[in-house]
């Protein structure tokens, strides 16, 4: 069925209704994804009506699946049932350890089935749940245990060596609990997880205790999870229950309205009538993606989510067709891999329906490419923010299509427009290029312990995301870059991302990023650093003049750097350009 909404491979019309039609049917009393407007902190904010109200209720959700597999990791696997028996015995010994609600429990691991289970056992017990980079360094998770105020953390063996020479300086930190921990306990502040709920495929012998009596609403504090810190220290993002499960709503039903938009009945949305949907998750549970798009609604529409220790492109591909997955994505590059990867024609990737990504920009050749290469599969990308708890807006199957560069449309209890950045203020009309602000359920409340860069960025329930962009008269995002990422050469702007997507339609470039060479007197210039795909080949010359033939000459990067691996990201998918920057230190010297 999924099929037929491609207008590559279908030849009907499209689209049969607007997007403002499909989402009225969507949203009206009575429907699937029914809005009303609740007053949230003093600011008139549409909601999902029917959404869960708390991430309590979507483990309750959870539990209807209780047979059904929901967690695999390399050799364990979890259902339903033993994951809810674990996760409740880890809450009891949480009220146990005296947390009471509003304290702050961090999870710092790798993605591991003992991380959702850390993450829910705090949510039922009415903790800020608070997952931290797993990639930082020792001192950069001290800074997030005290400036959260962390009272007991999970973590895995490897963290554990990483903050134990901060533990001195950690005195609010209570307890740690380490999951998977081969060597011998050094600190009296530390116990083995599995000494509390036991090894993963003996969480189903478990005793079958009750929830925690807790109450929760809406509107109570559920996690911070801090910004990724390309510029500054990061920042803490506190957000609600609310925020956390408004990513069920925005998920479901930009699907939903790709099937009225090509005239189609809606499918049967009922999870329970449903076959079991699998994702494959290849991106960290920390970032927003990953726990709130991905997690979150997977536990309460009972899919499975398949886990791997790292992102490998040919192991990948086995998981894909052992388990059956019918979703996965993170950053364009993985699509790519998979795409191009020699071994691909030695696996069955049948079971794919969805190939979806965001964090950085994709090429047209890419959407084409999933289109061809997975016949049964949509492609799709999407725009949010950490300050968004991950998903604003969705863009999927024919629309992408037509629209390869855009992000989608808002889901529709979401707001946005662009305001002239001078003043932040003067609404701008459609198609033209300024400031993005955003409004709904999704953000965030504020930056914790951050008063100041919370009055810059929240104002009236309108977030200030930073990001230039334009919206056409249909409602389609079109994100044009960071706007302190934008270059300006001698007064002229250079939009990073428009000669980023020209480099990505060049055949063999697989990862491409613009960042600014200072200059004397222009101020600065372009450079590109691009990593090409397995047998590409390009020249520096080459891709300058690819872009020359596109782009106005200013625009064209004076140099081109190859990079030997995909380029460097941070944990929210996005490149690293202070570290590509450093390619070009000898030529910012010379000149």
């Amino acid at each position: 069925m999924l099929k037929r909404l491609n207008p590559v491979t279908d030849p009907k019309p499209w689209p049969v209704m607007s997007i403002d039609e499909a989402h009225a049917r969507l949203t009206a009393p009575g429907a699937p994804f029914e809005i009303e407007e609740q007053v949230i902190r003093g600011v008139r904010t549409k909601t999902w009506k029917n959404a869960p109200p708390t991430l309590r209720d979507v483990f309750v959700n959870g539990q209807r699946f209780r047979d059904r597999e929901f967690l695999v990791y390399e050799g364990d696997r979890a259902t339903f049932g033993s994951f809810g028996r674990a996760t409740i015995a880890l809450a009891h010994r949480l009220l146990a350890d005296g947390v009471r609600k509003g304290d702050r429990v961090a999870v710092i691991m790798r993605n591991l089935p003992e991380w959702a289970v850390a993450f829910w056992a705090g949510q039922l017990v009415g903790a800020i749940v608070t997952p931290l980079n797993a990639w930082w360094t020792g001192p950069e998770l001290e800074y997030g245990l005290a400036d959260s105020g962390t009272k007991v953390a999970f973590v895995d063996d490897e963290r554990l060596g990483r903050i134990a020479e901060s533990l001195g300086a950690l005195p609010g930190l209570e307890k740690i609990y380490v999951a998977r921990l081969p060597g011998a306990i050094e600190t009296p502040r530390t116990e083995r997880l599995e000494d509390v709920i036991g090894a993963v495929n003996d969480w189903g012998k478990l005793p079958e205790l009750a929830l925690p009596q807790v109450e929760l609403g809406p509107e109570d504090d559920a996690t911070i999870l801090y910004t990724s810190g390309t510029t500054g220290r990061p920042k803490g993002a506190l957000g609600t229950h609310r925020n956390m499960t408004s990513n069920i709503g925005a998920g479901g039903i930009s699907g939903a309205r790709n099937f009225l938009r090509a005239g189609e009945p809606l499918p049967e949305m009922d999870p329970l009538k449903l076959p079991q949907r699998v994702s494959l998750l290849v991106v960290p549970m920390f970032h927003a993606t990953g726990l709130s798009a991905t997690l979150g609604p997977s536990m309460n529409a009972g899919g499975k989510v398949v886990l791997m220790r790292r992102w490998d492109a040919e192991p990948a591909m086995k998981l894909i067709q052992d388990e059956k997955v019918s979703s996965t994505g993170g950053v364009p590059t993985i699509a790519w891999q998979l795409i191009e990867h020699p071994a691909r024609a030695k696996y069955d990737l049948s079971s794919l329906v969805a190939v979806a990504y965001g964090g950085a920009p994709s090429a047209p050749e890419l959407v084409r490419r999933i289109v061809e290469v997975f016949p049964g599969s949509q492609p799709g990308n999407g725009w949010g923010m950490t300050e968004t708890t991950a998903t604003f807006t969705s863009h999927m199957g024919a629309d992408y299509s037509n629209r390869p560069d855009s992000a989608g449309p808002a889901a529709p209890v979401g707001e946005m427009h662009v305001r002239d950045p001078a003043d932040g203020k003067t609404i701008l009309p459609a198609g033209s290029v300024g400031e993005l602000w955003v409004k709904g359920p999704q953000v965030v409340k504020l930056y914790w312990n951050k008063p100041e860069a919370t009055a810059e960025t929240f104002q009236d329930g309108w977030l200030r995301t930073g990001d230039l962009a334009r919206i056409d008269e249909e409602g389609f995002l079109f994100i044009i870059d960071r706007a302190k990422d934008m270059l300006i050469r001698g007064g002229e702007n250079i939009y990073c991302v428009e000669v980023e997507n020209v480099l990505y339609d060049h055949p063999a470039v697989m990862d491409a990023a613009i960042v600014a060479i200072p200059h004397k007197t222009l101020g600065e210039e372009p450079g590109a650093v691009v990593h090409l795909k397995p047998g590409g080949t390009a020249t520096e010359q080459e891709l300058r003049d690819f872009v020359r033939a596109r782009l106005a000459a200013f625009k064209v990067p004076v140099k081109v750097a190859f990079w030997p691996e995909t380029l460097p990201r941070n944990a929210n998918g996005k490149i690293l350009k202070t570290e590509l920057k450093k390619v070009f230190a000898p030529e910012s010297e010379v000149a």
